[in-house]
């Protein structure tokens, strides 16, 4: 059974679904989740695949747009903002204590691609999340600093910064804003030297594979004043203590950024390995999804 919701981050009303397990009583208290959603996705797409999967093991499971994107309210749109994205977790985790059925000393967070890396982050120190597992966990920020592997020359991050600041300015001043996408839009945008993960991401974001018409797949240049200097990765050692499960593709190209959390991390860890799989494999495809969803169910019995 899946409610629509709303919650608020500040003065943003965010829409929201809620899975309930098979049975579901009131009267009974429930371990709950809190699901973060891809960049440039939406709580309709694999973030709410695995909600209604999970809610089958037990569990209640908030999945939701974030701020800025899909359903939800904020300008302006389509902003990937990651402090917003961590508060927004945090008030689905402020939500999850309102509701009388859910025991909130037994909640926990998952987060898939970029929801991986915000859910790393605010585990941090969100400490009401009291277990943590990401799917093809991929952290924003170092995304940026660091694309597919190559380290980007802080040189060549200022230069599109510099873009940045002459964008923010023609904007404030009455100008279109600019959007990029997160993977390429046109089937014709592809070629030999796409990453596997974008050439998969235009197959499920832009085709009846994924695609969602709350899904813009894109997001708004002037983010990445935000984004570039945002570190998941520089504290996780010392504040992320609550047991965590990383789960990721063996053949995904984003699988260094699983395995450097795992690395990372000093609490009770394990890194789960889908053989076969892609980053993006991950998101929808049977075999896989089976697999993370059950190694995950049995993961959450910690809380």
């Amino acid at each position: 059974m899946t409610k629509s919701v709303t919650f608020k981050n500040r003065a943003n009303k965010l829409a929201a679904n809620l899975h309930l397990p098979e049975g579901f009583d009131e009267n009974k208290k429930y371990p709950a989740l809190v699901g973060i959603h891809p960049a440039g996705g939406v709580k309709e797409q694999t973030i709410g695949l695995y909600a209604e999967k999970l809610s089958q093991h037990g569990y209640v499971v908030l999945v939701y747009d974030s701020s800025h994107q899909g359903a939800s309210e904020g300008e302006p749109r389509l902003l990937e903002d990651p402090s917003v994205r961590v508060e927004d977790a945090r008030c689905a985790a402020d939500f999850l204590t309102t509701l009388p059925y859910v025991d909130t000393e037994r909640m926990g967070v998952y987060g898939i691609c970029a929801g991986g890396g915000y859910t790393w982050s605010v585990a941090q120190t969100e400490r009401r999340f009291k277990a943590v597992a990401t799917v093809s966990g991929t952290p924003m920020g170092e995304a940026v600093r660091n694309q597919f592997g190559v380290v980007m020359p802080a040189s060549e991050l200022i230069k599109s910064l510099e873009f940045v600041r002459h964008q923010r300015t023609a904007e404030a001043n009455g100008a279109e804003p600019m959007y990029v996408p997160f993977v390429p839009e046109k089937f014709e945008d592809i070629n030999e030297q796409t990453p596997v993960m974008l050439r998969e991401g235009y197959d499920y974001y832009r085709t009846t594979r994924g695609q969602h018409p709350n899904s813009k797949g894109r997001f708004l240049f002037t983010s990445l004043d935000k984004m570039t200097t945002f570190s998941v990765f520089d504290y996780l050692s010392d504040f992320l203590t609550q047991p965590l499960l990383i789960i990721a593709g063996s053949i995904a190209d984003t699988k260094f950024w699983s395995e450097q959390a795992y690395e990372l991390a000093n609490g009770k860890k394990e890194l789960f390995i889908v053989d076969g799989a892609t980053h993006i494999a991950m998101y929808d495809i049977p075999e896989y999804v089976e697999q993370a969803v059950n190694k995950m169910a049995d993961f959450f019995k910690v809380l």
